[in-house]
């Protein structure tokens, strides 16, 4: 009996410490030591991350989103003759390529899927589009639903994000510095608001995070160094607030890349390249407005991508040029962050939990 209650007690405790280890994948650059996407674990009780290995050869993978369940990974190539792929993510952690198809443009640079699981919006960096794909049951890519372009007479567009909400579809143009809303009708997605407000001086707008309620949208600004912040209203969107992200003794360059909101909803989170920072915000959840409470440095070169772990705990940060992963702690009273670790990593931007 006793040593029936041990073996239970040993595999219970392997149970917990196999819980708290979760798969990170990378997406990465591959004009340099990179092969392709590479998978970490992580800790989601110390902030360690360990077990570098590579998931799959592809070239270029700078954005990687999964489906829905969880069973699936779609990447887009970032090259001239720009591709998306999906793969099934099998039981070791390795990525089984299913297919891949044109993007529509060149440089493709994010994709995200719908809630659904049906469908998954690439946007085109060099090309100045988007385009929407429809998704198997099985995970494959199975044909182009729609794609827009927003090149004009006189803009070039650069096709920078995408997220669905239920049936809306928003997309940030760095070029036109425009922010789309589309609504889907009669099977189709349709030109809502050609641009949720306007974004005079050419700040570029970039990613974007929005509420679970659909009722705050925060946008960063690559150009500007900025976050320009929206609220849905009866009749449209408005903006409600504008923030610099840099440092005030900050003169140097910089070009934002990334933007998230904590777990609660409660902080605003930013990357400057440049800087090479993260900007915290504190976030009013009574009128949505934004105060900047910390800049802290990533510990590395380009913070291109970041993320934070499913816990809310951690927030994880890619420096592309200095190959390295930086762990920081949340702080779940104030929403500030404090250094943990370093791992090296071949030219990360892109992570995913």
């Amino acid at each position: 009996m006793a040593r029936s209650l041990f073996i239970l007690c040993i595999f219970m405790c392997y149970l917990n410490f196999d819980a708290q280890n979760l798969p990170l994948y990378v997406g990465t650059y591959t004009n340099g030591d990179s092969e392709g996407i590479y998978q970490l674990q992580f800790n989601t009780k110390t902030g360690e991350l360990k077990n570098l290995k590579l998931a799959a050869e592809i070239e270029n993978p700078s954005f990687i989103t999964y489906s829905p369940d969880k069973q699936h990974i779609y990447a887009v190539s970032e090259s001239l003759g720009g591709t998306v792929s999906a793969f099934k993510v099998q039981p070791s952690g390795s990525l089984q390529f299913l297919n891949k198809l044109s993007s529509n443009g060149t440089a493709p640079c994010h994709i995200a899927t719908n809630q659904a699981g049906d469908k998954a919006v690439v946007s085109n960096y060099g090309g100045g589009s988007a385009s929407i794909y429809t998704l198997s049951k099985d995970g494959r890519l199975l044909n182009t639903f729609q794609t827009f372009n927003f090149n004009t007479l006189d803009k070039i567009s650069h096709a920078h994000s995408a997220q669905f909400l239920k049936d809306e579809l928003f997309i940030a143009d760095l070029g036109t510095n425009a922010v789309y809303q589309y609504i889907l009708k009669n099977d189709k997605y349709v030109l809502e608001t050609p641009n949720l407000v306007a974004m005079p001086g050419n700040p570029g707008p970039r990613h974007f995070a929005i509420t679970k309620n659909g009722q705050y949208i925060y946008v960063i600004n690559e150009y500007g160094g900025s976050v320009t912040s929206i609220k849905r209203t009866s009749s449209g969107f408005e903006q409600i607030d504008f923030d610099n992200t840099l440092d005030e003794n900050y003169r140097g360059k910089n070009s934002c890349a990334d933007i998230h909101l904590s777990k609660n909803e409660d902080y605003l989170y930013g990357s400057n390249r440049g800087e090479n920072s993260i900007v915290v915000f504190s976030r009013n959840k009574r009128d949505g407005t934004l105060e900047k409470i910390q800049t802290v440095p990533v510990r590395g070169d380009w913070p291109r991508n970041f993320t934070l772990d499913p816990t809310g705990k951690f927030l994880l940060v890619a420096n592309q040029n200095s190959n390295n992963i930086s762990v920081f702690n949340i702080d779940s009273s104030s929403g500030k962050l404090t250094f943990l670790q370093s791992i090296k990593a071949p030219s990360p931007v892109c992570l995913l939990f």
